[in-house]
């Protein structure tokens, strides 16, 4: 069973990389990825990994928008998570900060909802197979993708997966990331294969 709060607050995460985070009386855009133990990765300025108080806020501090309380650690590029840098890079392109930054999620507050951090540091079960599900959805013709992209209203031509999990596929578009959601939670590679194959789904990508 599963929690409606952290449910659409993750939801909401993953379809919104990009942002601001405020520091130190300071607020500038950011874009972020989840990594796969649920931790936020980004490239950043020194003076934000020196920061005690840190907030991101996504897309921005309206009323709808999402603001997590964060706790940084500083990353090394070339270290035991220098693939998470290459991650952020598959979905952003070349950043420009050169110094990275895992955060841990200490609280957030979405809509009417109020979330502990642990809540939402939720591990993704599909990463492990990951990688061969992304080959699968970037396969030429990329036709369930891009059929998947018209079932979701999300307007790209040429989408590239960069990532899967249990809420969705993000694609990578000409300027930004975009999130295709699926229709329920997929918890096991079998089971995204299925929806791909249009043999286990509520719907058709491209007839809805």
């Amino acid at each position: 069973m599963h929690d409606e709060a952290v449910d659409r607050t993750l939801a909401f995460l993953h379809a919104n990389l990009r942002g601001h985070i405020r520091f130190d009386g300071d607020r500038v855009p950011i874009k972020v990825i989840v990594a796969p133990d649920g931790h936020i990765v980004a490239p950043v300025m020194e003076s934000m990994l020196r920061s005690v108080e840190v907030v991101l806020e996504l897309p921005d501090d309206g009323d709808e928008g999402l603001q997590l309380m964060v706790t940084m650690e500083r990353l090394d590029p070339e270290g035991e998570h220098a693939g998470l840098c290459d991650r952020w890079r598959a979905y952003h392109g070349d950043p420009e900060d050169v110094r990275w930054a895992r955060m841990q999620i200490d609280a957030s507050r979405h809509l009417q909802w109020f979330v502990d951090g642990e809540a939402l540091m939720q591990a993704n079960p599909l990463a492990r197979d990951e990688m061969s599900l992304l080959k699968a959805l970037n396969a030429q013709p990329r036709s369930f993708l891009k059929a998947f992209c018209t079932t979701c209203r999300v307007d790209c031509k040429e989408p590239i997966a960069v990532g899967v999990d249990p809420g969705g596929i993000d694609v990578r578009r000409a300027h930004d990331t975009a999130r295709l959601p699926f229709p329920l939670r997929f918890e096991r590679a079998d089971q995204v294969r299925a929806f791909m194959d249009g043999t286990s789904s509520p719907f058709t990508p491209g007839m809805a």
